[in-house]
């Protein structure tokens, strides 16, 4: 399937793009926040290696939100 542009998108394709769009960034910016936030002992490894990992799509944040924060009762 050829990529199509911007402007060849129907109106619910460009609708769909930016909320996929907005979820992604929304879960990016939420766990950089938490990550900036938390102490260093309350982060499974490295900040800054979390911090490069939450920038992969949708899978880097909940990879953070799952596996990097240790839990209160910890």
């Amino acid at each position: 399937m050829a990529k199509k542009k911007w402007d060849e998108l129907t109106t619910r394709q460009r609708a769909t793009a930016l909320t996929m769009m907005s979820i992604q960034l929304s879960l990016a910016v939420s766990a950089w926040a938490d990550l900036a936030t938390r102490p260093a002992d309350q982060v499974n490894g490295s900040k800054g290696k979390w911090a490069a990992v939450i920038a992969i799509n949708y899978i880097g944040p909940i990879l953070y939100f799952t596996k990097g924060r240790k839990s209160a009762t910890a």
